[in-house]
């Protein structure tokens, strides 16, 4: 895992907690990295199976 890919997780997790979705503007300000950056980073923690979304529930699973 990357470390954008770790800061990623660990905002998505944290947020996720208080069940408050980030959105893509509270990632490039937490991040500092461009969308298609974090767009590839996420991509890569769904296709390893770090993390999932549910669509049904609208929330993150690890």
């Amino acid at each position: 895992m990357t470390d954008l890919e770790r800061k990623i997780y660990r905002i998505i997790y944290n947020m996720s907690r208080f069940r408050k979705n980030p959105t893509m503007d509270d990632l490039k300000r937490k991040t500092g990295k461009n969308e298609a950056a974090i767009r590839k980073a996420v991509q890569n923690l769904i296709s390893r199976k770090e993390v999932t979304w549910d669509k049904e529930k609208r929330e993150w699973k690890f």
